[in-house]
Protein backbone atom coordinates (compact mmCIF):
# COMPACT_ATOMS: atom_id res chain seq x y z
CA UNK A 1 0.00 0.00 0.00
CA UNK A 2 1.54 3.40 -1.17
CA UNK A 3 2.74 5.26 2.11
CA UNK A 4 1.50 8.54 2.44
CA UNK A 5 4.39 10.87 4.38
CA UNK A 6 3.14 12.48 7.52
CA UNK A 7 4.11 16.72 8.32
CA UNK A 8 7.08 15.86 11.23
CA UNK A 9 8.32 19.31 10.11
CA UNK A 10 6.66 22.70 11.03
CA UNK A 11 6.27 25.03 8.03
CA UNK A 12 8.01 27.76 10.34
CA UNK A 13 10.76 25.45 10.80
CA UNK A 14 11.19 24.67 6.66
CA UNK A 15 10.98 28.40 6.11
CA UNK A 16 13.85 29.60 8.44
CA UNK A 17 15.72 26.05 7.70
CA UNK A 18 15.97 26.86 3.85
CA UNK A 19 16.85 30.40 4.43
CA UNK A 20 12.59 31.24 2.50
CA UNK A 21 12.81 34.05 5.28
CA UNK A 22 15.13 35.34 7.98
CA UNK A 23 14.30 34.76 12.09
CA UNK A 24 13.43 38.42 11.97
CA UNK A 25 10.85 37.86 9.31
CA UNK A 26 9.48 35.49 11.57
CA UNK A 27 9.00 37.36 14.88
CA UNK A 28 7.32 39.91 12.58
CA UNK A 29 5.42 37.18 11.28
CA UNK A 30 4.20 36.10 14.82
CA UNK A 31 3.56 39.28 16.38
CA UNK A 32 1.07 40.13 12.94
CA UNK A 33 -0.53 36.53 14.22
CA UNK A 34 -0.88 37.34 17.75
CA UNK A 35 -2.39 40.69 17.05
CA UNK A 36 -4.97 39.78 14.39
CA UNK A 37 -6.35 36.93 15.97
CA UNK A 38 -4.05 33.89 15.54
CA UNK A 39 -3.71 34.37 11.29
CA UNK A 40 -1.58 32.13 9.90
CA UNK A 41 2.04 33.09 9.65
CA UNK A 42 2.34 33.16 6.02
CA UNK A 43 -0.43 35.60 5.39
CA UNK A 44 1.75 38.76 7.18
CA UNK A 45 4.76 37.50 4.80
CA UNK A 46 2.95 36.97 1.85
CA UNK A 47 1.19 40.34 2.07
CA UNK A 48 5.04 42.15 3.00
CA UNK A 49 6.54 40.49 0.05
CA UNK A 50 8.71 38.74 2.05
CA UNK A 51 7.88 35.37 0.67
CA UNK A 52 5.82 34.61 -2.89
CA UNK A 53 2.72 31.95 -3.43
CA UNK A 54 5.47 29.52 -5.12
CA UNK A 55 8.21 29.72 -2.59
CA UNK A 56 5.53 28.98 -0.26
CA UNK A 57 4.25 25.66 -1.98
CA UNK A 58 8.00 24.88 -2.28
CA UNK A 59 8.93 25.35 1.47
CA UNK A 60 5.58 23.37 2.40
CA UNK A 61 6.83 20.55 0.19
CA UNK A 62 9.45 20.38 1.70
CA UNK A 63 7.84 20.30 5.14
CA UNK A 64 5.56 17.04 3.55
CA UNK A 65 9.19 15.89 2.57
CA UNK A 66 7.58 15.31 -1.09
CA UNK A 67 8.91 16.99 -4.32
CA UNK A 68 6.97 20.21 -5.85
CA UNK A 69 4.65 20.27 -8.60
CA UNK A 70 5.65 23.49 -10.48
CA UNK A 71 2.00 23.44 -12.06
CA UNK A 72 2.75 26.53 -13.94
CA UNK A 73 5.94 25.00 -15.37
CA UNK A 74 5.00 21.47 -16.42
CA UNK A 75 1.29 21.55 -16.77
CA UNK A 76 -0.53 18.60 -17.17
CA UNK A 77 -2.62 17.19 -20.18
CA UNK A 78 -6.00 17.81 -19.79
CA UNK A 79 -6.42 14.02 -20.86
CA UNK A 80 -4.73 12.82 -17.79
CA UNK A 81 -6.96 15.23 -15.40
CA UNK A 82 -10.22 13.04 -15.90
CA UNK A 83 -8.40 9.73 -15.13
CA UNK A 84 -8.79 10.31 -11.50
CA UNK A 85 -13.07 10.27 -10.61
CA UNK A 86 -14.38 13.78 -10.50
CA UNK A 87 -15.71 13.16 -7.27
CA UNK A 88 -12.74 11.68 -5.44
CA UNK A 89 -10.15 14.90 -7.34
CA UNK A 90 -12.35 17.41 -5.76
CA UNK A 91 -12.67 15.81 -1.83
CA UNK A 92 -8.60 15.25 -2.10
CA UNK A 93 -7.59 18.17 -4.59
CA UNK A 94 -5.69 15.02 -6.56
CA UNK A 95 -4.40 15.98 -9.85
CA UNK A 96 -3.02 13.18 -12.08
CA UNK A 97 0.21 14.84 -13.51
CA UNK A 98 2.53 12.22 -14.95
CA UNK A 99 1.54 8.45 -16.27
CA UNK A 100 3.52 5.78 -16.95
CA UNK A 101 2.92 1.86 -17.94
CA UNK A 102 4.45 0.97 -14.26
CA UNK A 103 4.25 4.73 -11.93
CA UNK A 104 1.91 7.50 -11.84
CA UNK A 105 2.58 11.23 -10.14
CA UNK A 106 -0.43 12.60 -8.21
CA UNK A 107 -0.19 16.13 -6.97
CA UNK A 108 -1.96 17.20 -3.96
CA UNK A 109 -2.03 19.58 -1.07
CA UNK A 110 -3.30 17.70 1.50
CA UNK A 111 -1.02 14.46 1.29
CA UNK A 112 -2.26 13.09 4.65
CA UNK A 113 -5.44 13.15 4.43
CA UNK A 114 -7.59 10.25 5.94
CA UNK A 115 -7.84 7.67 3.31
CA UNK A 116 -6.12 9.27 0.88
CA UNK A 117 -3.61 5.67 0.44
CA UNK A 118 -6.66 3.51 -0.38
CA UNK A 119 -8.08 5.63 -3.13
CA UNK A 120 -4.77 6.15 -4.48
CA UNK A 121 -4.48 2.15 -4.57
CA UNK A 122 -7.98 1.79 -5.86
CA UNK A 123 -7.57 4.26 -8.73
CA UNK A 124 -4.11 3.17 -9.63
CA UNK A 125 -3.80 -0.87 -8.87
CA UNK A 126 -0.73 -2.54 -9.50
CA UNK A 127 1.29 0.81 -10.32
CA UNK A 128 3.84 2.86 -8.01
CA UNK A 129 1.89 6.22 -6.59
CA UNK A 130 4.33 9.28 -6.58
CA UNK A 131 2.87 11.61 -4.23
CA UNK A 132 3.89 15.47 -5.11
CA UNK A 133 2.83 19.13 -3.27
CA UNK A 134 1.05 21.65 -5.06
CA UNK A 135 -1.27 24.66 -3.60
CA UNK A 136 -5.12 24.20 -4.09
CA UNK A 137 -5.44 27.29 -6.02
CA UNK A 138 -2.98 26.19 -8.98
CA UNK A 139 -4.61 22.61 -8.84
CA UNK A 140 -8.32 23.46 -8.92
CA UNK A 141 -8.21 25.26 -12.47
CA UNK A 142 -7.21 21.77 -14.06
CA UNK A 143 -10.54 20.61 -13.23
CA UNK A 144 -12.36 22.41 -15.84
CA UNK A 145 -11.61 18.90 -17.81
CA UNK A 146 -14.24 17.47 -15.34
CA UNK A 147 -16.91 19.80 -17.04
CA UNK A 148 -19.96 17.74 -19.02
CA UNK A 149 -19.58 17.99 -22.60
CA UNK A 150 -21.91 20.81 -23.58
CA UNK A 151 -23.93 18.46 -26.42
CA UNK A 152 -24.63 15.78 -24.02
CA UNK A 153 -26.00 18.57 -21.23
CA UNK A 154 -28.76 19.49 -23.98
CA UNK A 155 -29.59 16.52 -24.99
CA UNK A 156 -30.15 15.37 -21.23
CA UNK A 157 -32.02 18.41 -20.78
CA UNK A 158 -34.33 19.01 -23.85
CA UNK A 159 -34.08 15.43 -25.17
CA UNK A 160 -33.39 13.75 -28.39
CA UNK A 161 -36.15 13.58 -31.47
CA UNK A 162 -36.67 15.56 -34.46
CA UNK A 163 -39.12 18.40 -33.25
CA UNK A 164 -35.84 19.24 -31.02
CA UNK A 165 -32.86 19.19 -33.69
CA UNK A 166 -33.70 23.32 -33.91
CA UNK A 167 -32.67 23.57 -30.61
CA UNK A 168 -29.93 21.80 -30.14
CA UNK A 169 -28.72 23.54 -33.39
CA UNK A 170 -29.10 26.80 -31.67
CA UNK A 171 -27.72 25.90 -27.89
CA UNK A 172 -24.36 25.05 -29.98
CA UNK A 173 -23.63 27.81 -32.52
CA UNK A 174 -24.44 30.03 -29.21
CA UNK A 175 -21.66 27.97 -26.95
CA UNK A 176 -19.61 28.10 -29.93
CA UNK A 177 -19.93 32.19 -30.29
CA UNK A 178 -19.75 32.24 -27.05
CA UNK A 179 -16.39 30.57 -26.70
CA UNK A 180 -14.77 32.68 -29.69
CA UNK A 181 -14.32 29.13 -32.16
CA UNK A 182 -13.61 29.65 -35.64
CA UNK A 183 -15.37 26.09 -36.61
CA UNK A 184 -17.78 23.59 -35.35
CA UNK A 185 -17.12 19.95 -36.75
CA UNK A 186 -19.17 17.27 -36.25
CA UNK A 187 -17.49 14.00 -37.59
CA UNK A 188 -19.40 10.21 -37.64
CA UNK A 189 -17.68 7.79 -36.03
CA UNK A 190 -18.82 3.96 -36.05
CA UNK A 191 -21.31 4.40 -32.98
CA UNK A 192 -21.30 8.13 -31.97
CA UNK A 193 -20.58 11.72 -33.77
CA UNK A 194 -18.05 13.50 -32.24
CA UNK A 195 -18.56 17.38 -31.64
CA UNK A 196 -15.69 19.65 -31.76
CA UNK A 197 -15.27 23.25 -31.57
CA UNK A 198 -12.28 24.87 -32.58
CA UNK A 199 -10.83 28.22 -30.37
CA UNK A 200 -7.46 30.30 -31.23
CA UNK A 201 -6.23 27.23 -33.81
CA UNK A 202 -7.01 23.96 -31.56
CA UNK A 203 -9.74 21.25 -31.85
CA UNK A 204 -11.29 20.10 -28.69
CA UNK A 205 -14.10 17.92 -28.17
CA UNK A 206 -17.01 19.49 -26.55
CA UNK A 207 -19.14 16.45 -27.20
CA UNK A 208 -20.89 13.46 -28.49
CA UNK A 209 -24.19 12.62 -29.96
CA UNK A 210 -25.65 9.64 -30.67
CA UNK A 211 -25.91 8.55 -34.32
CA UNK A 212 -29.78 8.46 -34.38
CA UNK A 213 -30.35 12.24 -32.92
CA UNK A 214 -27.44 13.61 -35.36
CA UNK A 215 -29.49 12.60 -38.18
CA UNK A 216 -31.82 15.10 -37.30
CA UNK A 217 -29.22 17.66 -36.92
CA UNK A 218 -27.46 17.13 -40.11
CA UNK A 219 -31.14 17.52 -41.88
CA UNK A 220 -31.96 20.44 -40.35
CA UNK A 221 -28.36 22.27 -40.69
CA UNK A 222 -28.76 20.93 -44.38
CA UNK A 223 -32.31 22.83 -44.31
CA UNK A 224 -30.76 26.07 -43.04
CA UNK A 225 -28.23 25.98 -45.33
CA UNK A 226 -29.76 25.35 -48.32
CA UNK A 227 -28.37 22.26 -49.30
CA UNK A 228 -30.12 18.89 -50.64
CA UNK A 229 -31.56 16.61 -47.95
CA UNK A 230 -31.60 13.48 -50.15
CA UNK A 231 -28.17 13.71 -51.19
CA UNK A 232 -26.04 11.53 -49.09
CA UNK A 233 -23.08 10.64 -51.25
CA UNK A 234 -22.05 13.88 -52.37
CA UNK A 235 -19.92 17.04 -51.39
CA UNK A 236 -22.21 20.17 -50.68
CA UNK A 237 -21.58 23.49 -50.06
CA UNK A 238 -23.81 26.36 -48.14
CA UNK A 239 -24.20 28.68 -45.94
CA UNK A 240 -26.14 29.78 -43.04
CA UNK A 241 -26.90 33.23 -41.26
CA UNK A 242 -27.43 33.21 -37.54
CA UNK A 243 -28.95 34.89 -35.25
CA UNK A 244 -26.94 34.74 -31.89
CA UNK A 245 -27.95 34.92 -27.97
CA UNK A 246 -26.81 38.78 -28.14
CA UNK A 247 -28.99 39.66 -30.90
CA UNK A 248 -25.97 39.97 -33.24
CA UNK A 249 -26.18 38.17 -37.32
CA UNK A 250 -23.42 35.59 -37.84
CA UNK A 251 -22.52 34.51 -41.46
CA UNK A 252 -21.29 30.76 -41.43
CA UNK A 253 -20.02 28.65 -44.26
CA UNK A 254 -21.26 25.04 -44.52
CA UNK A 255 -19.32 22.40 -45.82
CA UNK A 256 -20.75 18.69 -45.96
CA UNK A 257 -18.70 16.19 -47.02
CA UNK A 258 -19.30 12.14 -47.07
CA UNK A 259 -17.41 9.72 -45.14
CA UNK A 260 -17.55 5.86 -44.42
CA UNK A 261 -19.19 6.17 -41.59
CA UNK A 262 -21.60 9.47 -42.59
CA UNK A 263 -21.57 13.15 -43.81
CA UNK A 264 -19.41 15.28 -41.55
CA UNK A 265 -20.14 18.66 -41.28
CA UNK A 266 -17.77 21.46 -41.16
CA UNK A 267 -18.89 24.88 -39.92
CA UNK A 268 -16.74 27.89 -40.40
CA UNK A 269 -17.88 30.88 -38.32
CA UNK A 270 -17.26 34.39 -40.09
CA UNK A 271 -16.70 36.60 -37.29
CA UNK A 272 -17.67 40.05 -38.23
CA UNK A 273 -14.82 42.08 -36.10
CA UNK A 274 -12.04 40.08 -38.50
CA UNK A 275 -13.21 42.40 -41.19
CA UNK A 276 -12.69 45.62 -38.67
CA UNK A 277 -8.98 44.79 -37.50
CA UNK A 278 -6.20 47.24 -38.11
CA UNK A 279 -2.70 46.53 -39.38
CA UNK A 280 -1.81 47.83 -35.59
CA UNK A 281 -4.39 44.72 -33.89
CA UNK A 282 -2.77 41.99 -36.66
CA UNK A 283 0.53 41.66 -34.42
CA UNK A 284 2.71 43.20 -36.65
CA UNK A 285 6.13 45.23 -35.41
CA UNK A 286 6.33 48.85 -35.80
CA UNK A 287 8.94 48.08 -38.46
CA UNK A 288 7.48 45.58 -40.75
CA UNK A 289 3.97 47.65 -40.50
CA UNK A 290 5.27 50.79 -41.45
CA UNK A 291 7.11 48.63 -44.81
CA UNK A 292 3.25 47.35 -45.69
CA UNK A 293 1.96 50.59 -45.27
CA UNK A 294 4.60 52.41 -47.34
CA UNK A 295 4.02 49.99 -50.15
CA UNK A 296 0.68 49.74 -50.33
CA UNK A 297 0.60 53.72 -50.81
CA UNK A 298 1.78 52.53 -54.48
CA UNK A 299 -0.02 53.09 -57.62
CA UNK A 300 0.97 49.75 -58.85
CA UNK A 301 2.57 46.99 -58.35
CA UNK A 302 1.90 43.48 -56.44
CA UNK A 303 1.48 42.54 -52.67
CA UNK A 304 1.23 38.71 -52.05
CA UNK A 305 0.31 37.30 -48.45
CA UNK A 306 1.73 33.88 -48.27
CA UNK A 307 0.92 30.75 -45.78
CA UNK A 308 -1.15 27.73 -45.58
CA UNK A 309 -5.28 27.82 -44.58
CA UNK A 310 -6.22 29.13 -41.84
CA UNK A 311 -2.96 31.67 -41.23
CA UNK A 312 -5.31 34.57 -41.63
CA UNK A 313 -4.28 35.65 -44.81
CA UNK A 314 -7.17 36.95 -45.92
CA UNK A 315 -7.62 39.11 -42.69
CA UNK A 316 -4.22 40.93 -43.44
CA UNK A 317 -5.62 42.13 -47.55
CA UNK A 318 -8.84 43.34 -46.01
CA UNK A 319 -6.61 45.29 -43.02
CA UNK A 320 -4.70 46.65 -45.69
CA UNK A 321 -7.95 47.59 -47.98
CA UNK A 322 -9.22 49.19 -45.04
CA UNK A 323 -6.57 51.31 -44.54
CA UNK A 324 -6.61 52.41 -48.38
CA UNK A 325 -10.74 52.08 -48.79
CA UNK A 326 -11.99 55.89 -49.75
CA UNK A 327 -14.40 57.82 -51.98
CA UNK A 328 -11.58 58.35 -54.70
CA UNK A 329 -10.66 55.13 -55.09
CA UNK A 330 -12.22 52.35 -57.04
CA UNK A 331 -11.33 48.94 -55.11
CA UNK A 332 -12.69 45.65 -56.75
CA UNK A 333 -12.15 41.86 -55.45
CA UNK A 334 -12.85 38.09 -56.29
CA UNK A 335 -13.03 35.60 -53.53
CA UNK A 336 -14.00 32.04 -53.00
CA UNK A 337 -16.65 32.88 -51.15
CA UNK A 338 -16.52 36.30 -49.63
CA UNK A 339 -16.37 36.25 -46.17
CA UNK A 340 -16.88 39.96 -45.26
CA UNK A 341 -18.70 42.54 -46.88
CA UNK A 342 -16.81 45.81 -47.12
CA UNK A 343 -18.12 49.36 -47.47
CA UNK A 344 -17.79 51.09 -50.64
CA UNK A 345 -16.12 47.42 -52.11
CA UNK A 346 -17.36 45.77 -54.94
CA UNK A 347 -16.86 42.27 -54.20
CA UNK A 348 -17.77 39.28 -56.59
CA UNK A 349 -17.75 36.06 -55.50
CA UNK A 350 -16.05 32.84 -57.73
CA UNK A 351 -19.12 30.60 -59.17
CA UNK A 352 -17.67 27.51 -60.84
CA UNK A 353 -21.68 26.69 -61.61
CA UNK A 354 -21.89 30.27 -64.15
CA UNK A 355 -18.50 29.51 -64.89
CA UNK A 356 -16.99 32.44 -63.11
CA UNK A 357 -13.56 31.56 -61.99
CA UNK A 358 -10.55 33.97 -60.53
CA UNK A 359 -9.16 34.16 -64.34
CA UNK A 360 -12.53 34.66 -65.86
CA UNK A 361 -13.25 37.61 -63.13
CA UNK A 362 -10.09 38.97 -63.03
CA UNK A 363 -10.15 39.57 -66.89
CA UNK A 364 -13.53 40.91 -66.22
CA UNK A 365 -12.48 43.53 -62.97
CA UNK A 366 -9.37 45.09 -65.02
CA UNK A 367 -12.35 46.59 -67.61
CA UNK A 368 -13.95 48.10 -64.62
CA UNK A 369 -11.78 51.23 -64.22
CA UNK A 370 -9.76 49.64 -60.86
CA UNK A 371 -7.50 51.41 -59.10
CA UNK A 372 -7.21 48.07 -56.18
CA UNK A 373 -7.44 44.71 -57.35
CA UNK A 374 -8.01 41.76 -54.64
CA UNK A 375 -7.57 38.45 -55.83
CA UNK A 376 -8.48 35.80 -53.09
CA UNK A 377 -5.97 33.34 -54.30
CA UNK A 378 -3.66 32.55 -57.21
CA UNK A 379 -4.23 29.15 -57.77
CA UNK A 380 -2.83 28.55 -61.32
CA UNK A 381 -0.85 29.82 -63.98
CA UNK A 382 -3.55 31.50 -66.22
CA UNK A 383 -4.67 33.83 -62.73
CA UNK A 384 -0.65 34.46 -61.96
CA UNK A 385 -0.32 35.65 -65.52
CA UNK A 386 -3.58 38.21 -65.50
CA UNK A 387 -2.55 39.12 -62.39
CA UNK A 388 1.24 40.35 -63.45
CA UNK A 389 -0.02 42.05 -66.28
CA UNK A 390 -2.58 43.74 -64.14
CA UNK A 391 0.02 45.09 -61.92
CA UNK A 392 1.86 45.96 -64.95
CA UNK A 393 -0.54 48.49 -66.35
CA UNK A 394 -1.16 50.40 -63.47
CA UNK A 395 -3.09 49.04 -60.66
CA UNK A 396 -2.21 47.83 -57.16
CA UNK A 397 -2.81 44.25 -56.97
CA UNK A 398 -3.61 42.23 -53.47
CA UNK A 399 -3.54 38.45 -53.11
CA UNK A 400 -2.63 35.25 -51.32
CA UNK A 401 -0.80 32.57 -52.36
CA UNK A 402 0.03 29.35 -50.46
CA UNK A 403 3.86 28.91 -49.63
CA UNK A 404 5.66 27.78 -46.74
CA UNK A 405 7.33 31.04 -46.29
CA UNK A 406 8.32 34.15 -48.16
CA UNK A 407 11.50 33.00 -49.85
CA UNK A 408 9.65 30.31 -51.31
CA UNK A 409 6.90 32.05 -53.41
CA UNK A 410 9.33 33.73 -55.73
CA UNK A 411 10.84 30.31 -57.15
CA UNK A 412 7.39 28.42 -56.97
CA UNK A 413 5.94 31.16 -58.74
CA UNK A 414 8.71 31.39 -61.58
CA UNK A 415 8.22 27.28 -61.75
CA UNK A 416 4.69 27.94 -61.95
CA UNK A 417 5.53 29.74 -65.24
CA UNK A 418 5.61 33.56 -64.83
CA UNK A 419 8.41 34.95 -66.66
CA UNK A 420 11.09 36.02 -64.67
CA UNK A 421 11.35 39.53 -66.26
CA UNK A 422 7.49 40.22 -65.22
CA UNK A 423 7.62 39.09 -62.02
CA UNK A 424 10.69 41.37 -61.24
CA UNK A 425 8.50 44.32 -62.98
CA UNK A 426 5.67 43.72 -60.74
CA UNK A 427 5.91 42.18 -57.29
CA UNK A 428 6.78 44.60 -54.32
CA UNK A 429 6.07 42.48 -51.40
CA UNK A 430 5.82 39.21 -50.24
CA UNK A 431 4.34 38.54 -46.18
CA UNK A 432 4.26 35.62 -44.85
CA UNK A 433 2.34 34.74 -41.74
CA UNK A 434 1.27 31.63 -39.00
CA UNK A 435 -1.12 32.68 -36.27
CA UNK A 436 0.09 31.46 -32.55
CA UNK A 437 -2.00 31.37 -29.98
CA UNK A 438 -1.75 34.60 -27.56
CA UNK A 439 -1.07 33.96 -23.45
CA UNK A 440 -4.75 34.78 -21.20
CA UNK A 441 -3.93 37.74 -19.45
CA UNK A 442 -5.97 36.91 -16.77
CA UNK A 443 -3.14 34.16 -15.68
CA UNK A 444 -0.15 34.81 -17.05
CA UNK A 445 2.74 33.90 -15.07
CA UNK A 446 6.78 34.20 -15.30
CA UNK A 447 9.01 31.05 -14.81
CA UNK A 448 12.69 30.82 -15.48
CA UNK A 449 14.33 29.77 -18.42
CA UNK A 450 16.02 26.62 -18.72
CA UNK A 451 18.28 26.59 -21.03
CA UNK A 452 18.30 22.25 -21.23
CA UNK A 453 14.41 22.48 -21.33
CA UNK A 454 14.94 24.99 -24.51
CA UNK A 455 17.70 22.71 -26.31
CA UNK A 456 15.70 19.78 -25.75
CA UNK A 457 12.27 20.95 -27.32
CA UNK A 458 14.42 23.32 -29.91
CA UNK A 459 17.32 21.68 -31.15
CA UNK A 460 20.10 24.22 -32.29
CA UNK A 461 17.46 27.22 -31.76
CA UNK A 462 18.44 28.00 -27.97
CA UNK A 463 21.06 30.31 -28.94
CA UNK A 464 17.70 32.67 -29.72
CA UNK A 465 17.00 33.06 -26.44
CA UNK A 466 20.28 33.71 -25.15
CA UNK A 467 20.23 36.27 -22.00
CA UNK A 468 16.66 35.32 -21.11
CA UNK A 469 15.07 35.08 -17.90
CA UNK A 470 12.13 34.58 -17.78
CA UNK A 471 9.40 32.83 -20.20
CA UNK A 472 5.82 33.53 -19.51
CA UNK A 473 2.60 30.57 -19.59
CA UNK A 474 -0.91 30.85 -19.01
CA UNK A 475 -2.00 29.10 -15.46
CA UNK A 476 -5.36 28.49 -17.06
CA UNK A 477 -8.17 30.08 -15.68
CA UNK A 478 -12.22 30.67 -15.82
CA UNK A 479 -11.67 33.23 -18.67
CA UNK A 480 -9.36 31.20 -20.95
CA UNK A 481 -11.35 27.81 -19.84
CA UNK A 482 -7.84 26.48 -18.43
CA UNK A 483 -6.36 26.60 -21.82
CA UNK A 484 -3.83 29.46 -20.53
CA UNK A 485 -4.43 31.00 -24.11
CA UNK A 486 -6.82 33.60 -25.36
CA UNK A 487 -7.17 35.08 -28.74
CA UNK A 488 -4.65 35.12 -31.36
CA UNK A 489 -1.84 36.71 -33.07
CA UNK A 490 0.34 36.87 -35.96
CA UNK A 491 4.05 36.36 -36.42
CA UNK A 492 5.20 37.60 -40.12
CA UNK A 493 8.16 37.94 -42.26
CA UNK A 494 7.98 40.52 -44.87
CA UNK A 495 10.63 40.09 -47.77
CA UNK A 496 10.49 43.48 -49.85
CA UNK A 497 11.47 43.34 -53.62
CA UNK A 498 14.63 45.45 -53.68
CA UNK A 499 16.74 46.53 -56.74
CA UNK A 500 18.74 43.60 -56.14
CA UNK A 501 15.91 41.12 -55.35
CA UNK A 502 14.51 42.23 -58.77
CA UNK A 503 17.99 41.43 -60.75
CA UNK A 504 18.32 37.87 -58.43
CA UNK A 505 14.61 37.27 -59.92
CA UNK A 506 15.92 37.54 -63.53
CA UNK A 507 18.10 34.73 -62.52
CA UNK A 508 15.33 32.00 -61.80
CA UNK A 509 17.09 31.76 -58.13
CA UNK A 510 16.59 29.03 -55.39
CA UNK A 511 15.19 29.12 -52.18
CA UNK A 512 18.08 29.79 -50.59
CA UNK A 513 19.55 32.55 -52.88
CA UNK A 514 16.27 34.28 -52.46
CA UNK A 515 16.69 33.97 -48.38
CA UNK A 516 20.55 34.90 -48.42
CA UNK A 517 19.36 37.90 -49.91
CA UNK A 518 16.71 38.40 -47.54
CA UNK A 519 18.66 37.93 -44.66
CA UNK A 520 21.71 40.45 -45.66
CA UNK A 521 19.09 43.13 -46.58
CA UNK A 522 18.34 42.33 -43.37
CA UNK A 523 14.61 40.42 -43.03
CA UNK A 524 13.63 38.85 -40.09
CA UNK A 525 12.03 35.45 -40.31
CA UNK A 526 8.49 34.41 -38.95
CA UNK A 527 10.43 32.30 -35.93
CA UNK A 528 12.38 35.40 -34.75
CA UNK A 529 9.62 37.47 -34.69
CA UNK A 530 7.89 34.93 -32.73
CA UNK A 531 10.98 35.06 -30.51
CA UNK A 532 10.02 38.74 -29.84
CA UNK A 533 6.80 38.00 -28.95
CA UNK A 534 8.03 34.78 -26.64
CA UNK A 535 10.55 37.28 -24.34
CA UNK A 536 7.42 40.24 -24.11
CA UNK A 537 5.02 37.56 -23.02
CA UNK A 538 2.49 38.34 -25.62
CA UNK A 539 3.05 34.07 -26.45
CA UNK A 540 4.35 31.29 -25.57
CA UNK A 541 7.81 29.04 -26.14
CA UNK A 542 5.98 26.20 -26.21
CA UNK A 543 3.53 27.68 -28.95
CA UNK A 544 5.75 29.24 -30.99
CA UNK A 545 7.81 25.97 -31.74
CA UNK A 546 4.57 24.24 -32.27
CA UNK A 547 3.81 26.59 -34.88
CA UNK A 548 6.95 27.76 -36.53
CA UNK A 549 10.60 26.33 -36.07
CA UNK A 550 13.90 28.36 -37.00
CA UNK A 551 16.50 29.06 -39.78
CA UNK A 552 17.52 25.96 -41.16
CA UNK A 553 21.23 28.02 -40.67
CA UNK A 554 20.41 28.67 -37.34
CA UNK A 555 24.27 28.85 -36.33
CA UNK A 556 24.70 31.54 -38.80
CA UNK A 557 22.08 33.82 -37.31
CA UNK A 558 22.76 36.36 -34.17
CA UNK A 559 22.06 35.06 -30.92
CA UNK A 560 18.48 37.08 -30.24
CA UNK A 561 18.94 38.72 -26.78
Amino acid sequence: MTKVPVQTDSLEEVLERGNYVTAEDVKKAKEYSAGHGGAPLTEYLLAEGLLTKRLLGQALSESFHLPYADLDVRPPHRDLVGKINETVAKKYNLLLTEEGAREVTVATDGPAAEGLPEVLEKTFPGKKINLAYAPKEEITPFFKAYEEPLVMRIIEAIGGGARVAPEIIKQVFNDALTRHTSDIHFEPQEDEVVVRFRIDGVLAVVGKLPKETYENILTRIKIQARLRIDEHFAAQDGAIRFAGADGKVVDMRVSVVPTLDGETVAIRILLSYVKSLTLEELGLADKNRGVISEVSQRPFGMILVTGPTGSGKTTTLYSIIKTLNDETINITTIEDPVEYKIPRVNQIQVNPATNLTFAKGLRSIVRQDPNIILVGEIRDLETAEIAVNAALTGHLLLSTFHANDAATTIPRLLNMGVEPFMLASTLELIVAQRLVRKICPSCRASFPVKGAEVAKKLPGGEQYFAGAKNFYRGKGCSVCSGTGYQGRTAIFELIRVTPAMRELILSNPSVHQVEELARREGAVTMFEDGVDKVLNGVTSFEELVRVALPPVTVKEVKSKK
